[in-house]
């Protein structure tokens, strides 16, 4: 199985999605995370899959980052708590498959798993 935490309104999630559906055999679990928005404890799981500080999770150029958050120094917890509160601030897409992730930026990186 593999998952893959999707944004349908961007090109490089579209894209790695494409990918994934044309080079996997596997079953592919869409989430729409903008919608069905991850728990602390699921980004924390995913910043771990990742091996990244939170703070690499994020889009900074989202003007919610940029009015909110720049040039801020928060901690770990809190940069995760702005992700919940702030889904948009999530960089996409991320896929998963046995507990490893990658971002999908760009989207041939979706193929390395």
């Amino acid at each position: 199985m593999i998952k893959i935490w999707h944004n349908p309104r961007c090109s490089k999630s579209r894209e790695s999605l494409k990918l994934l559906q044309e080079n996997s055999d596997e079953n592919i679990e869409i989430r729409e995370y903008l919608k069905d928005t991850p728990s602390k404890d699921e980004l924390s799981e995913i910043i771990k899959l990742l091996d990244i500080h939170p703070e690499k999770l994020l889009r900074k150029t989202e003007s919610i980052f940029k009015e909110e958050f720049k040039g801020k120094e928060l901690s770990e917890q809190e940069w995760i708590d702005a992700m919940v509160k702030y889904p948009k601030l999530i960089e996409r897409p991320i896929v998963i498959k046995n507990n490893k992730a990658v971002i999908g930026r760009p989207p041939s990186l979706v193929l390395d798993l």
